[in-house]
């Protein structure tokens, strides 16, 4: 009997979600609390979304130096190493006392995350060739999950505890799940083949021999961008004299995320059946039309806020499905390069997400919510010329 035998698919799956969803939520416990971390720590309000930056940084950078390590070192390994980093980065950020403290446990916290992206490629690499898209499909649920509802938990618990108290939660549930792999994941043998340092050369070749990933990583720089820019200016906006929200108020908008991860692996086994095209178009005009309907949610009322709830279904449904049919033509490309084609390709996607990390508190600082919307637009109409100028044979 197997290692893979031994660990039921059927269990290693769901396990694999709730891993990469734990791993990613890390990255967006800082997005409603900017406010009042940046005030905590002497930030400047127009600074306020450098918190946020930091992370996708460090987490592009985990994408460049950690996730091609999949291809070299046995994975068991790899992903409980970086859980145990998260954890330890986690309980700095909850108690740093200065800002350059913070803002490196942030940074430390984005690399590790990154061993999301280790194990989608792992969890793929595992199940039948006609099963990828839905295994993919359930690890990105598990993942967006993650990422959805770290906004709404985060304003929940500092609202009733503080900020840090986020922070210092987060980092005993990581090393509670560093415990959970390291005793049910398989250690499949590494693959080999590849010194470190020829790792990296090669993904230079990986990114140049493969137009599809790179079409598709370009699309999701835009889209990703647009999210974050989204996610980072709304709970300013909803929580300023239009709305005049609480955290838990932004919390409960926040849970209209979970419906992004909803559709993950039903996008998947669509891809699987043949709707990927199909899926992309519709996924890239949904991305688009939330900032229009957002733009009307600039002054307070009912209708105001019910906009906005419309905006973030599209945008959150629209960017998720649109990785997931992107996600799976990167990884058909070759199991071999998976973990670094799955790198390269992530790398760029949140390259976009920094700089909508970045601009979306400048932009809301600088011209309120109409900016917002209108930069918005712009990165999601970007994203669709993109798709609509490649090649027809390297459209999913």
């Amino acid at each position: 009997m197997t290692a893979i035998d031994a660990a039921p698919r059927a269990f290693l799956t769901p396990l694999f979600a709730v891993a990469a969803g734990v791993a990613v939520a890390n990255l967006y416990y800082a997005q409603p609390l900017l406010g009042a971390i940046s005030a905590s720590l002497g930030l400047p309000p127009a600074a306020a979304g450098f918190s946020m930056t930091v992370m996708q940084v460090g987490y592009g950078v985990g994408m460049l130096l950690v996730v091609p390590l999949g291809d070299r070192f046995e994975n068991r390994g790899l992903i409980v190493t970086a859980f145990a980093v998260a954890a330890a980065a986690l309980l700095c950020a909850g108690l740093a006392r200065s800002a350059p403290v913070f803002l490196a446990a942030a940074f430390c916290c984005g690399v590790a995350a990154s061993v999301a992206q280790v194990i989608v490629p792992f969890a793929s690499s595992l199940a039948d060739p006609g099963a990828r898209g839905r295994t993919v499909g359930i690890v990105m649920s598990g993942l967006l999950l993650g990422q959805m509802l770290a906004r709404p938990f985060a304003s929940l618990i500092a609202d009733a505890f503080g900020w840090r108290a986020i922070f210092l939660l987060s980092s005993g549930l990581v090393a509670l799940m560093a415990l959970a792999l390291a005793r049910f994941v398989p250690g499949l043998p590494a693959q080999g083949g590849f010194r470190y340092r020829q790792l990296f050369t090669s993904m230079r070749h990986l990114f140049m021999s493969n137009p599809m990933l790179r079409w598709r990583a370009f699309v999701q720089f835009f889209l990703f961008g647009a999210f974050t820019l989204f996610w980072t200016a709304v709970p300013m906006h909803l929580m300023g004299p239009a709305f005049g929200l609480s955290q838990a108020g932004v919390a409960v908008f926040a849970l209209v995320g979970v419906l992004g991860a909803g559709v993950a692996p039903l996008v998947g086994r669509a891809a699987d059946r043949g709707f990927a095209r199909l899926g992309a178009i519709v996924a890239l005009s949904a991305s688009g039309a939330a900032f229009l309907f957002g733009l009307p949610g600039t002054g307070g009322g009912l209708w105001a806020l019910a906009l906005l709830l419309v905006a973030a279904t599209l945008i959150d449904c629209g960017v998720a499905a649109s990785l997931i049919i992107s996600q799976r033509a990167v990884l058909a490309l070759g199991d071999a390069a998976r973990s670094r084609l799955n790198g390269l390709f992530f790398f760029i996607f949140y390259s976009g997400g920094a700089v909508g990390s970045a601009v979306g508190a400048w932009a809301f600082v600088t011209g309120g919510w109409p900016l917002v919307c209108a930069i918005g637009l712009a990165m999601a109409l970007m994203a669709t010329l993109i798709h609509a100028t490649s090649p027809k044979g390297l459209r999913p």
